[in-house]
C-alpha cells in the first residue's frame, strides 16, 4: 500500500514539476506577443543598463591603465551575469514558496520580459509606417532610437536595409538567445528558465553597451564582447539551419552563409543577417556611417530582389515560426521525459 501511495506521489511531482517547467514558456511567449515591454514598467534591461553605466562611468574616470580596465571589465561582466542569475532566482523562489501560481507568475513575466519579439516587431512596423506615409525626416528619426549607424542622411532603400538588418541580427541575440537559454533552464529543475535566460539577458546588454573595440571601451568591455559571441554562437547556428528548413532549401541557404557570412568580423550577427538575406533573396551588409565614420561591411546574399516592407514582415514572421518551433520542439521534450 505504502509503495502505491509512493509511487502515485512521485507521478504527481512529475506532474507538477512539468507543468512548472513549460507552463511558464507558454505564458511567456503569449505575453510577449500580445503585450510586448508596456512603456514606463520596470523592466530587467533598465536595472542592467543602469548598473552597467554607472560602473563604467566609475571605471573610465578612476582607471587608466589598460590591465586595471581589463581586470574591472571582467569583474564587471562576471557581477552582472550572476547578480542577475541569482536575483531571478531569489525573485521566482521567493514567489513560490508563498503559492506555486505566483511563482508561476513571476517565472511568466521575467521570462516574457526577456523576449523582445513584440518589441522587435513595434520598432520596424513604426519606421515602415512612417515610410508609407512619405515622412522620411520622421522614419530616419525613428529608426535612429534602434540603430548605432548615422541616420541623417539616410534614402529610403536604405532605411529600409538598416530595419531588415536590425531585424535579422536581433532576431537571434533579441529574441531566439533567450528562448533557447530559457529552454535549457527548464530541463534543470532546481536552477529553471529564468536565470539562464537573464544571465544571457545580461551578456548581450553588456556588450551593446561596452563591448566596442574602440575607444575607451577596447579594454572595458574585451570580455563582455567575448563571452556575449560565445553565448551566441551556439543559438545563431540554430537560427541559420531553422530558417534554412523553413526555406525548403536549406542547401544553398547554408552554401550562401558559408560563402558571405565567414567575411562579417562578427562571428554571429553575419550570419544571423546573410541566413534572413538567403531566405529572402536580398543583399544586406554595404556602407554605414557611425558618428561621422565610414564603415564598410561585407555583402550578404544575393541581390536579387530589392528590399520591399514586405521582406521586413517576412523577416519578422520568419523570426515568429522559428520561435514557435523551438517551443514546440522543447515541450514535446519535456512531455517524452516523463512518459
Amino acid at each position: 500500500m505504502m509503495l502505491v501511495v509512493g509511487k502515485h506521489l512521485k507521478e504527481r511531482q512529475q506532474v507538477l514539476s512539468f507543468n512548472f517547467a513549460y507552463t511558464p514558456l507558454i505564458i511567456a511567449a503569449s505575453l510577449d506577443y500580445l503585450i510586448g515591454d508596456p512603456w514606463g514598467w520596470p523592466h530587467p534591461v533598465r536595472a542592467m543598463g543602469w548598473t552597467i553605466n554607472r560602473c563604467t562611468q566609475f571605471a573610465l574616470k578612476n582607471y587608466h591603465s589598460s590591465s586595471a580596465l581589463r581586470r574591472g571589465g571582467v569583474i564587471l561582466c562576471v557581477g552582472l551575469l550572476s547578480g542577475s542569475g541569482l536575483v531571478g532566482w531569489l525573485i521566482v523562489r521567493g514567489a513560490s514558496s508563498l503559492h506555486p501560481f505566483l511563482g508561476t507568475a513571476a517565472e511568466s513575466i521575467l521570462l516574457a520580459a526577456c523576449f523582445a519579439g513584440r518589441s522587435l516587431r513595434t520598432a520596424a512596423q513604426e519606421v515602415l509606417q512612417l515610410l508609407i506615409a512619405h515622412k522620411l525626416p520622421e522614419a530616419r528619426l525613428s529608426l535612429s532610437q534602434y540603430v548605432g549607424r548615422d541616420t541623417e542622411n539616410l534614402s529610403e532603400p536604405e532605411i529600409l536595409r538598416a530595419v531588415l538588418e536590425t531585424v535579422a541580427e536581433n532576431a537571434t541575440d533579441g529574441v531566439l538567445a533567450p528562448l533557447f537559454y530559457a529552454i535549457v533552464g527548464a530541463f534543470l529543475p532546481f536552477v529553471g528558465s529564468v536565470p539562464l535566460a537573464l544571465v544571457y539577458k545580461a551578456a548581450s546588454t553588456l556588450d551593446s553597451m561596452v563591448g566596442y573595440k574602440e575607444a575607451p571601451y577596447t579594454d572595458w568591455g574585451w570580455f563582455s564582447a567575448r563571452l556575449e559571441d560565445s553565448l551566441t554562437w551556439l543559438p545563431c547556428r540554430l537560427t541559420v539551419m531553422t530558417l534554412a528548413l523553413l526555406s525548403r532549401k536549406p542547401r544553398q541557404i547554408w552554401q550562401i552563409c558559408r560563402r558571405d557570412a565567414i567575411k562579417d568580423p562578427s562571428p554571429n550577427s553575419g550570419w544571423s543577417e546573410c541566413a534572413y538575406a538567403a531566405v529572402l533573396d536580398v543583399q544586406l551588409g554595404g556602407t554605414n556611417w557611425y558618428r561621422g565614420m565610414v564603415k564598410h561591411k561585407p555583402l550578404l546574399g544575393n541581390p536579387i530582389h530589392s528590399i520591399m516592407p514586405e521582406h521586413i514582415h517576412q523577416a519578422l514572421q520568419l523570426t515568429r515560426y522559428c520561435f514557435l518551433i523551438w517551443l514546440g520542439v522543447a515541450l514535446f521534450a519535456l512531455v517524452t521525459l516523463l512518459i
